[in-house]
């Protein structure tokens, strides 16, 4: 470890962005507190991946080792009709690891406790404070940094504060402005949850199902008894969904009770999975991710949505690279939070574009043009189109090279 740093740095949200920076300021010998809203680690949700730069920065970072004890057994996905027979089939080895499945895939619980066993290894010194059951309530920012006040009633004082709190920032609300300014919904909703695994679906493969306005699908877990049902719909945004689970499930009933294959199997999982999460389908743009010494990274700051797939890699490469650049120059963190934006930006501009176009193209509303998506899925995964198919899905972010510290 480096010399201890004077500074101390305020991580608002304990996920993947916001450990993975405290990981990168405490092996700097920067002095952190990390705040999280929730009691404990999340455990489980969804599967996500590393390629590419994420990848590269996880290996940086020392976290493979850790990540090869928790990575699932992805093999691919495959399109099924209503009857449960194929009709498309992506296997992650005929794209080398850059299709829908990547080569490295996790569960994003299993990530973070990747990220919190390697924080809690850096901190040799007692250089981290971290708070579960804890979040920011106010933020008055002055010349010499930032007094907080949390939600405990506590105030202290910060060099720094980073907001890792997600798409639904509450950091970002209280400094930058209100979510709607920097939040486009895209035309849909998504959710996802534990259902017991049926067995016809097969080990390893992630099988999908689209139907007019809605795509379901059944994706295995480690534990072999049990998957994740995941729905995306498109449909008109509705404010009143937010906070209301009968209205979320209600939707979900109406979008994909006709489906067929193992809708009813996921519908009757729906009512008492312990996971239910539903969201927007949305996208975050904060066009400058620093107000006077407030900065944002992942979600918070920036989101292409969950259709896009790139939201790991985002929170990756964005806490790695803010990180390194507040320990090159911890007496001039505007400068080190310039060139923070100034070196994420072109990586953002291209993680940021979701694959094979938007809602209205992954998911189109008529039985004709569903069909029409079908027989495209279909010449998409065959073996002539691979190298296209591969340069679609995420190939637009291997030209970005990744910060050397």
């Amino acid at each position: 470890m480096s010399t201890t740093s004077p500074l101390h740095v305020l991580v608002s949200g304990g996920g993947i962005a916001g450990n993975a920076v405290a990981l990168q300021l405490l092996r700097n010998g920067i002095r952190t507190t990390v705040v999280e809203r929730a009691a404990v680690p999340r455990p489980g949700g969804q599967a996500v991946d590393l390629r590419g730069p994420s990848k590269e920065a996880a290996e940086r970072m020392g976290l493979m080792e850790g990540i090869a004890k928790y990575q699932l057994d992805e093999r691919g996905m495959y399109y099924i009709d209503g009857s449960g027979k194929t009709y498309a089939r992506m296997a992650m080895e005929d794209f080398d690891g850059q299709g829908a499945v990547a080569e490295i895939e996790i569960t994003r619980g299993d990530l973070n406790q990747v990220l919190l066993d390697a924080v809690a290894a850096a901190d040799d010194d007692g250089q981290l404070d971290y708070r579960y059951g804890e979040w920011i309530d106010t933020v008055v920012q002055n010349d010499t940094g930032v007094d907080v006040t949390f939600a405990s009633g506590s105030t202290e004082h910060f060099d720094l504060v980073i907001g890792a709190d997600g798409v639904h920032s509450a950091t970002r609300r209280l400094v930058f402005g209100p979510e709607e300014q920097f939040s486009t919904n895209l035309g849909g909703y998504g959710a996802f949850f534990t259902m017991p695994k049926p067995a016809d679906v097969e080990p390893g493969w992630f099988s999908m199902r689209l139907i007019p306005g809605a795509m379901l699908g059944i994706r295995p877990d480690a534990d072999p008894s049990t998957a994740k049902a995941i729905i995306t719909m498109r449909t008109e945004k509705d404010p009143a969904l937010r906070r209301d689970v009968d209205a979320q499930r209600a939707l979900i009933r109406k979008a994909i009770a006709d489906a067929g294959w193992h809708a009813p199997a996921i519908l009757a999982a729906m009512d008492s999975t312990p996971d239910f999460y539903f969201d927007e389908v949305a996208r975050v743009d904060v066009p400058e991710l620093s107000v006077g010494r407030v900065t944002l990274i992942g979600d918070a700051g920036y989101s292409g949505s969950p259709l896009s797939g790139m939201g790991t890699a985002m929170a990756i490469v964005g806490a790695y690279i803010l990180a390194a650049e507040i320990a090159a120059t911890p007496d001039d963190l505007a400068g080190a939070q310039q060139r923070y934006q100034d070196k994420i930006s072109p990586f953002l501009d291209k993680a940021k574009e979701i694959p094979g176009g938007g809602m209205a193209m992954m998911i189109p509303k008529s039985p004709l043009a569903t069909r029409l998506a079908k027989t495209s899925v279909r010449l998409m995964m065959s073996r002539p189109m691979r190298p296209l198919t591969k340069k679609i899905f995420f190939g637009h972010t291997e030209e970005f090279t990744l910060p050397t510290y």
